[in-house]
């Protein structure tokens, strides 16, 4: 094995192992959740970062076998679904949220994590040698950030649900 291939066999290693703390992390996160929306919204992050693992395992398989990185048919839905999931819980429950600091310390820590693996998958993208290595990482890098953006959302709410549902609504003060 040639040392390209150990260097990118390291780095899904280590990318192996950011998608299973991120998944424990949001399980964990999800268990510890006060609201039913946080519940679910952390459990299907959670669930992301489990199909990322076994994606890389595949990955790390192929290039063992093969010497070469894989074909990769996911292709990314863009987190439609767990946009859906967050719109759908914020109708239902209102904005009269109470949230203990806790939960809000938890969600921003997973926004800090978000962003590591952004950071880690976009140099990735950029350093690899393989023309699908380098679509996938930048595929996989914008939907980390996108779990950032609904998680920064989701902190948002959290903090302030009524302040979060007049930005959102772009209401104004003359009633227009």
């Amino acid at each position: 094995m040639t040392k390209e291939q150990n260097k990118t066999l390291e780095a899904v290693q280590i990318s192996i192992q950011m998608e299973i703390d991120g998944r424990d992390y949001y399980l964990k996160t999800s268990q510890n959740s006060s609201s039913e929306m946080g519940k679910k919204l952390l459990k299907t992050l959670a669930d992301e970062e489990d199909l990322h693992r076994r994606i890389f395992e595949q990955i790390y398989t192929g290039i063992q076998e093969k010497n070469n990185w894989p074909p990769i048919t996911r292709n990314p839905d863009g987190c439609k679904s767990l946009r859906t999931i967050f719109a759908q819980a914020t109708d239902k429950m209102g904005s009269n949220v109470k949230t203990p600091l806790t939960e809000l310390n938890a969600v921003q820590t997973a926004i800090n994590m978000e962003s590591k693996s952004y950071d880690f998958y976009e140099n990735q993208g950029n350093i690899s040698n393989y023309d699908t290595a380098r679509y996938f990482y930048k595929a996989l890098a914008a939907e980390e950030r996108e779990h950032q953006l609904i998680l920064l959302d989701y902190y948002e709410y959290l903090k302030d649900s009524a302040g979060w549902f007049f930005k959102k609504e772009h209401a104004s003060l003359d009633g227009s």
